[in-house]
């Protein structure tokens, strides 16, 4: 499971203890501190389909004490077995899914982490984030890539010799092995994200799905022939 940022990893026995009884419970939740540090749970279930994130007191998720989140910011709603968050120019200050402005709708995943004015709130699926992401059918042809972004890759996943994976490596640690610059390396990968179909997961994630699609995929392996 994600780590939480270092704000929400100070709390007392009692709170964590909520915290467990709330991950055991198995339903999805917001994880987040109220003005006066003391943390708050809103489990996603039953018959919601939608809850409203804002200043004002009737809100779902009331942040009544951040002057920085607009009186109607945000809205959570539910999309078949997940759940997405959208702004659609509610807000006057914009809402931040892990560092990036959210545009336009975005599927939470469990670990997310939500900035809407100085509040920050953590998204955790539940049981949902147990189920295994879609595999890529391994009879399918490997994406095709250009000679400079598969070295990026074999260099990230740095491949055994059998082709198994043994990454992720850093930026860093793929600039020196290539003699490239780490901005080069940052431009091949963001391209990479987007032929393995990853862009809209966490940054703290995109990494290493990337490894295990390439290694489904049979790009390592052929990479390494």
């Amino acid at each position: 499971m994600p780590p939480l940022p270092p704000a929400l990893r100070a709390v007392t026995p009692r709170e964590v203890s909520q915290r467990l009884q709330a991950e055991r419970g198995g339903a999805p939740f917001l994880l987040h501190l109220d003005g006066e540090g003391r943390q708050r749970i809103v489990e996603l279930t039953g018959e919601v389909e939608s809850l409203t994130i804002g200043r004002q007191p009737d809100s779902a998720v009331a942040l009544t004490w951040d002057t920085e989140v607009s009186r109607l910011h945000a809205v959570l709603e539910r999309a078949g077995g997940d759940w997405t968050l959208s702004d659609e120019g509610l807000s006057r200050n914009g809402s931040y899914v892990n560092d990036r402005r959210l545009r336009g709708k975005h599927r939470l995943c469990d670990g997310d982490a939500i900035r809407i004015g100085t509040s920050v709130l953590i998204f955790r699926a539940g049981r949902q984030a147990d189920v295994p992401t879609t595999m890529t059918a391994t009879e399918h042809e490997p994406p095709e890539l250009s000679p400079a972004q598969l070295r990026v890759l074999v260099a990230l996943c740095a491949p055994a010799e059998d082709g198994t994976p043994a990454g992720p490596r850093s930026n860093r640690e793929i600039a020196e092995e290539l003699f490239l610059s780490v901005e080069t390396v940052k431009s091949h990968l963001h391209v990479l994200f987007e032929v393995f179909d990853l862009t809209e997961l966490p940054q703290n994630r995109k990494r290493v799905e990337l490894v295990r699609r390439a290694a489904e995929a049979g790009v390592l392996r052929a990479a390494v022939r």
